[in-house]
């Protein structure tokens, strides 16, 4: 192998390694050279890539159009951020940063790498969840002790003027208690965000749970949904209380199924998978830790509204009519209690609330990864 021919195989070997997607383009648009991770994002091989202008992939009037253009007139790289490539051809969450650069030996030329924005994105969330779960617990604790005493006095004195007001007007005291008790059970659930206390973890298959948590779906709520698994059976143990993650799945699952109401043809699928690769920084520590194990519930429901979705896991937020908004923050409290992350990702007739936590403590890393991948369906 001549040096020549060296350098350039070393050269493929290093853009083939990088996990953002890389391309190069001429002075006419034409796509000369697409890594591996490009060849992933376009969708397509780098031989049908190079038969087109960039243009042809992006959605007409991009910002990385003008951006390709003031790099090769001024001949310096330009970075840019957020820049919405979503299209049907590319997908609906296409948020990148881009660095485009000149290629000095070949004029006109450039490269562009393009960084997706959207697990950067959905740890900024979490982030945000916990700040609000830890707001909500704060407010939980003096909801409790500054508010539940004088409703119970107010019970007491609706139900003794009860005793002494006329037929016609007891239906008011009726409406005082009813309201009084409506208010209690706010705070009682939102007292559990108060609750800071450890709890027991222990290593736990994960299939066992979401069994038991799909026997108590099929048996009320969503006896009349089709609830289908898709797991993967050499998936690790996750270290965690059995209680607060059925708490977790059942919630979950029950969103899933109020969203699909009567649908006919309704579904709820549930996953499990590994996924190597995200890994969290540890406050005050140089520690990471990896979040390799992913559990999903699915549901073809009318998906959740855009202009929510950054907000679904903040306390009060929710679509239902009589709903508290506390069921998803509970979620997000308890996973973040876990060390691991929840989101949700929805669009028209899909929606996936995913779920990332670490391996058991017991389990080495290298112990962890699975011997196959093959899952099974049923």
């Amino acid at each position: 192998m001549t040096e020549d021919n060296l350098g350039n195989s070393v050269a493929m070997a290093v853009l083939n390694a990088i996990q953002h997607p890389v391309v190069m383009v001429d002075a006419d648009g034409h796509i000369v050279f697409a890594n591996w991770e490009a060849e992933a994002f376009f969708g397509a091989s780098a031989s049908h890539l190079a038969r087109y202008r960039i243009s042809t992939f992006i959605p007409f009037g991009s910002p990385l159009l003008a951006l390709i253009e003031q790099v090769r007139e001024r001949r310096a790289p330009v970075n840019e951020y957020r820049v919405d490539l979503s299209s049907p051809r590319l997908g609906q969450e296409k948020l990148v940063d881009l660095y485009v650069a000149p290629v000095l030996s070949q004029p006109g030329s450039v490269v562009v790498v393009l960084q997706e924005r959207s697990m950067a994105d959905k740890i900024d969330r979490q982030l945000t969840h916990r700040t609000a779960a830890r707001s909500v617990t704060g407010l939980a604790s003096m909801l409790a002790h500054e508010i539940k005493n004088p409703l119970s006095g107010i019970r007491g004195a609706a139900q003794l003027l009860e005793t002494t007001v006329p037929d016609e007007d007891r239906p008011l005291t009726r409406l005082i208690c009813d309201e009084t008790d409506r208010i209690v059970s706010l705070v009682d659930r939102m007292e559990v965000f108060s609750d800071e206390r450890p709890v027991d973890r222990i290593a736990l298959n994960i299939h066992s749970v979401l069994d038991h948590v799909k026997a108590i779906a099929k048996a009320g709520f969503a006896r009349n949904i089709r609830i289908t698994e898709n797991y993967d059976p050499s998936l690790p143990s996750v270290y965690a209380n059995r209680d607060q993650l059925v708490q977790v799945f059942l919630n979950l699952i029950k969103n899933a199924a109020e969203a699909i109401g009567d649908k006919p043809d309704g579904e709820i699928q549930l996953t499990t998978a590994y996924r190597p690769g995200i890994r969290l920084s540890v406050a005050g520590s140089r520690e990471k830790i990896s979040l390799p194990l992913e559990f999903c519930v699915h549901d073809n429901g009318p998906g959740v509204p855009a202009d929510l979705l950054p907000h679904l896991f903040d306390p009060f937020i929710t679509t239902k009519t009589n709903g508290s908004g506390l069921g998803l923050a509970l979620v997000a409290k308890i996973i973040d209690g876990h060390g691991g992350i929840v989101e949700c990702d929805s669009q028209a007739n899909r929606t996936t609330f995913r779920v990332l936590m670490p391996v058991s403590k017991d389990i080495a890393l290298d112990d962890a990864i699975p011997a196959n991948s093959t899952g099974s369906t049923r």
